[in-house]
């Protein structure tokens, strides 16, 4: 079995007939389907793959998140689910996927699949505790200087261009999804104002200083002022498209750069990760952080803070480990 990519999946019972349909339900009466209407493009991938892994726990190959029968899901089925998932995943992994169980099931329960007090019964299942170590890593200065100085060898407009997405997903801490829903409408180069439209279409705004102003101004002033995408893609021949990057190209650009300029491997998430970190060190409020990053509450944009990390690295260094190096 190969769902969500792990071969340690086996369903948690005997097949229970009533936990799966025959056949698909018609998408605007599917929990599942309307559940995963409501996300982004990014977050419906992960939580659609979430929802496979708990409809194989519960059905096995019977059941995938469009055919599992979410009405009959019982308190029982999410203590158990939530058992396995706590031995099969780190907490904040196994967390994200019982959130994905209680939405389709509150969906289920507006639906009319199943009852409120059914619904509240799962909906009650605890999260798995735990902390886990920070994902991904924060890029240092030298590492955004080095990917913007490989652009600028670059004499060709991908070169210009590349610089203008490191920029913007760097000093306004942009998800990918974000870098390619950028309009030219959206930025306003007198305030240097740019509009943001993140995770359930939540507006926010980005200013652009310095590097990042100077940087997208330079591409703009190839790319010209027709409507369309901020970014564009541009071919092998080297001709500009006026259409809207994919979140894959997004990935390949920052690939390709990091490369380039001998950077340690880093995901495009790195890169807000990396803006939250820095305006954290730099004294900003994080509450402030939070906001300019389009994150729903504080707690989230803690999870990006490493500050605490280089404070225990700092302590470490307090001791001494009476060692003399050998001349092997």
């Amino acid at each position: 079995m190969a769902v969500g990519g792990s071969t340690k999946l086996q369903q948690l019972t005997a097949v229970d007939g009533d936990l799966f349909h025959e056949a698909f339900p018609p998408l605007d009466r599917n929990p599942a389907a309307v559940y995963l209407a409501s996300l982004s493009g990014s977050g419906r991938r992960t939580q659609k793959t979430a929802l496979n892994i708990i409809a194989y726990l519960l059905a096995g190959d019977k059941a995938n998140a469009l055919t599992c029968n979410w009405g009959k899901i019982r308190y029982q089925h999410a203590a158990a689910v939530r058992s396995r998932l706590a031995e099969l995943y780190a907490p904040a992994t196994a967390n994200k996927m019982l959130s994905a169980l209680r939405r389709v099931t509150k969906e289920a329960w507006k639906l009319g699949y199943m009852s409120a007090e059914e619904y509240h019964k799962v909906a009650s299942i605890a999260n798995v505790a735990g902390d886990s170590l920070p994902s991904g890593r924060e890029l240092s200065n030298g590492e955004i200087a080095a990917l913007m100085a490989g652009c600028a060898n670059d004499q060709k407009a991908a070169g210009v261009r590349d610089a203008a997405l490191i920029a913007l997903a760097y000093s306004c801490g942009l998800r990918r999804a974000e870098v390619t829903e950028l309009n030219s409408s959206d930025y306003d180069p007198d305030s240097r104002r740019l509009v943001v439209r993140g995770k359930r279409n939540k507006q926010r705004y980005a200013y652009l200083t310095e590097g990042a102003y100077e940087a997208l101004s330079d591409w703009l002033l190839i790319r010209g002022n027709e409507p369309g995408p901020l970014l564009w893609p541009i071919n092998k021949g080297g001709k500009m498209v006026n259409r809207r990057l994919t979140t894959q190209s997004v990935y390949n650009v920052l690939a390709k750069r990091g490369k380039e300029s001998q950077v340690k491997r880093f995901s495009p998430h790195d890169l807000r990760r990396t803006f939250v970190s820095h305006l954290l060190e730099a004294g900003a409020d994080i509450a402030i952080v939070s906001k300019m990053a389009g994150h729903t509450s504080v707690q989230t944009t803690a999870r990006y803070d490493r500050r605490p990390e280089e404070v225990n690295r700092k302590a470490a260094h307090l001791l001494h480990v009476p060692y003399q190096k050998r001349g092997l």
